[in-house]
C-alpha cells in the first residue's frame, strides 16, 4: 500500500488562472510596439502601402491587446522568423510572436510645451517618432514641411487647454487624426487627401482640446520629393 501523500497536485489544480493577456486593455506602449512592427513590415515589403494603411487605421480603433496582436499575427519576429505563441495565451496557436525583441515604448522622445507662452518647431529638423505637445494658455506651431523624417510613422500627441496648436505637414504626407474637443476644436484637414503619397511618411495626430484649438493640415506647395530635389540642386550648384 502506498501511504505517501502527494499534496502538490491539489494546490496546482486549484491555483487561480491568470487573466489572458488578450483581454487586457491596450496601452499607448502596446500600440507603439504594434505600429513599429507594421512599419518594419512595410519597409521589408511584407505589407504593401494599402495594407499598412488599413492596419494602421485599425491600430487606433481596437481596444484590447488581443485585437492588436491580430493585426500582426502573420508577421515575423523582427530579426528572425515567425514563431508560434504558446497555446492558451489568448491568441490562435501558430500565430506570429509579437515584437518581443524591441522593448515597449518608453514615453515621448521629445516634448513641446507652451504655458502662457509660445513654442515653435520648424525648418530642417528631425522629428522624433513620438512627440508630446502641451499647450496651456499658449501657442504651439509644429511645422513638418521641411522636416527630415527618419521613420515611416511619426506620432504627435497633443493636449491643449485654452491654447492653440497648429501642425503643418507636406501635402504628399499621409495625415491621420484621432481626437476630440470639449468646448474646443480638434480638426485634421488632410485625411484622405488625394495628393497623399503612399510611399511618403505617415503623420498621426492624437489629441484633446479643452476650450482650445488643435488643427493639423497639409501645406500646399510643400512636398517631400520637391525638397529633396531642391537640396540636390543646391549642392550641385
Amino acid at each position: 500500500m502506498d501511504l505517501e501523500k502527494h499534496p502538490a497536485a491539489a494546490p496546482a489544480a486549484a491555483a487561480a488562472t491568470p487573466a489572458a493577456p488578450a483581454e487586457l486593455r491596450a496601452s499607448d506602449a502596446d500600440r507603439d510596439r504594434i505600429a513599429q512592427i507594421l512599419a518594419d513590415a512595410l519597409a521589408e515589403g511584407r505589407l504593401d502601402a494599402e495594407e499598412h494603411s488599413e492596419r494602421l487605421d485599425s491600430l487606433y480603433a481596437v481596444k484590447t491587446v488581443g485585437e492588436l496582436e491580430l493585426l500582426v499575427r502573420d508577421l515575423p519576429v523582427p530579426g528572425g522568423t515567425a514563431a508560434a505563441r504558446p497555446a492558451g495565451a489568448g491568441f490562435p496557436a501558430g500565430a506570429a510572436v509579437p515584437h518581443a525583441a524591441v522593448p515597449p515604448g518608453t514615453g515621448f522622445a521629445e516634448n513641446v510645451v507652451a504655458v502662457c507662452s509660445s513654442s515653435t518647431r520648424k525648418g530642417r529638423w528631425r522629428p522624433a517618432a513620438r512627440t508630446r505637445a502641451v499647450s496651456v494658455l499658449g501657442d504651439i506651431t509644429i511645422d513638418l514641411t521641411e522636416a527630415v523624417f527618419e521613420q515611416q510613422v511619426t506620432e504627435i500627441d497633443v493636449t491643449c487647454i485654452l491654447g492653440n496648436v497648429d501642425i503643418k505637414v507636406p501635402e504628399n504626407v499621409t495625415l491621420r487624426g484621432y481626437g476630440s474637443g470639449v468646448l474646443g476644436n480638434f480638426e485634421v484637414r488632410g485625411e484622405g487627401h488625394e495628393e497623399s503619397d503612399t510611399q511618403a511618411p505617415v503623420v498621426i495626430v492624437r489629441g484633446f482640446s479643452l476650450l482650445g484649438n488643435i488643427e493639423a493640415r497639409p501645406k500646399r506647395g510643400a512636398r517631400i520629393v520637391d525638397l529633396a530635389v531642391r537640396l540636390r540642386k543646391r549642392l550641385e550648384a
